[in-house]
């Protein structure tokens, strides 16, 4: 068996003590010059063991302060789930009243925003073609938990009363309940869910450490015809939510 990389033998050693109670939340570790000095290894091995143990939730950087044990924060379990999409009013909103939480969200719309070439393919419509475009941060008691960019094709809502996602007498219910009521019946949802490390912008919003991990799920959803009515890109940080999928099945 090949012996463990340097880094990786630190950071377990750095995750035991702080396991095993030696150092507690809040505490501040000893200096990268302190640690490689105990374990005989340089700083940029430390360094490298830290970020580890940042992205994966145990540490947290403070700029100019130091290393810290991070304070221990619940993981939110984020249900997807056909069946809570039929609900009146935010689905999301629902999610967080079910574990205590009061959810919330800010947003940011731009109507007429030319399609680039990845979401013109997922909405089944050419380059360049006009969408609605809305950005989302999800809020958890006014923690960040979750991003998403949704892109609405102009030509199915424009000059309609829904043409706003969160603006007008439908503001905020969902798209599949927005749709309804321009005569556009959504019969299911395209999901592909993959992992990846946050970009600076995600890591900022959602308050994490740079390049911690992800997950990235493209959302679409579909018409009654087959057309690709809406598509989304949704940003979960994989250290604070757990993803489950709710799967309904059509009784004999």
């Amino acid at each position: 068996m090949p012996e463990q990389p340097p880094y990786l033998a630190v950071a377990d050693r750095l995750r035991q003590r702080i396991t095993s109670g030696e150092w507690s939340p809040g505490d501040r570790l000893p200096s990268r010059a302190q640690i490689g000095s105990e374990y005989e290894v340089g700083e940029n091995v430390v360094r490298r063991a830290q970020e580890l143990l940042i992205a994966q939730g145990l540490l947290e950087g403070r700029a100019g302060s130091g290393t810290y044990v991070a304070e221990p924060r619940d993981r939110l379990r984020m249900v997807r789930s056909w069946c809570r999409e039929q609900r009146d009013g935010s689905p999301f909103r629902a999610d967080m009243a079910g574990l205590g939480k009061r959810g919330t969200w800010e947003h940011r719309t731009e109507a007429k925003v030319p399609a680039p070439a990845g979401i013109a393919a997922r909405l089944g419509i050419a380059e360049g073609d006009l969408c609605v475009r809305t950005e989302y941060e999800f809020l958890a008691d006014g923690k960040p938990v979750q991003l998403s960019t949704s892109w609405e094709p102009y030509d199915i809502t424009g000059g309609t009363i829904v043409v706003l996602p969160e603006g007008g007498p439908h503001a905020g219910r969902g798209v599949v309940q927005r749709m309804a009521e321009i005569g556009v019946v959504i019969t299911h949802a395209v999901e592909q869910p993959e992992p990846r490390k946050a970009t600076d912008a995600e890591a900022t919003l959602l308050g994490v450490p740079r390049s911690s991990l992800v997950t990235h799920i493209q959302r679409t959803y579909m018409a009654e015809d087959g057309r690709p009515v809406e598509t989304a890109d949704i940003i979960l940080p994989a250290a604070h939510c757990e993803i489950v999928y709710e799967v309904p099945i059509d009784r004999v």
